[in-house]
């Protein structure tokens, strides 16, 4: 059986149903038929634009974005999906603050739904630092299927460790 280690969380039933899934070779038909295509936000400006619309609507008052990109260093392998970085320095006499986003480039190549999934997660740090309950209700406020689309979005990665996205094919 392939280590599901994007999955270590879940009980042994998901689990053991996900498993299911990849003996049948049938995980890559489930996740495109649930979302059968990969989104057109393609360029870093793109992005921007796409996270900005999405902080815009639901976080006015946060600090602005300085930066938002795709980032091929990111390793989906050590649990990033994304990273928020906050950078304050002193120029002259002002205190500057920037806020950059910055998401693994396999989210290039997924469905608009995985992309606004990880892009809500790095959007909520504006407001929480850190992943408390706090955290995850505002997660659900930008995005009702936050959850779903958090457990759909490991099944992704699982599908693309073990046979790359099947959304380059599209």
């Amino acid at each position: 059986m392939h280590r599901l280690k994007y999955l270590a969380g879940y009980s042994p039933g998901i689990t053991g149903q996900v498993a299911q899934l990849i003996a049948e070779n049938r995980l890559g038909n489930v996740l495109l038929q649930r979302y059968p295509k990969a989104h057109d936000v393609r360029t870093d400006r793109a992005l921007y634009e796409f996270t900005v619309d999405m902080k815009n609507e639901f976080l006015r008052t946060a600090q602005p974005l300085s930066r938002v990109v795709y980032d091929g260093k990111i390793h989906v392998l050590n649990n990033a999906l994304g990273t928020h970085t906050f950078v304050s320095r002193v120029q002259g006499g002002k205190l500057k603050a920037k806020n950059e986003i910055r998401i693994a480039s396999v989210f290039r190549d997924a469905p608009v739904e995985f992309l606004k999934m990880i892009v809500v997660h790095e959007l909520a740090h504006l407001k929480e630092k850190e992943h408390n309950k706090a955290f995850y209700q505002l997660c659900a406020y930008m995005e009702p299927a936050y959850h779903q689309l958090e457990f759909d979005t490991r099944l992704f990665l699982t599908l693309v460790e073990m046979a790359g996205s099947p959304y380059l094919q599209t």
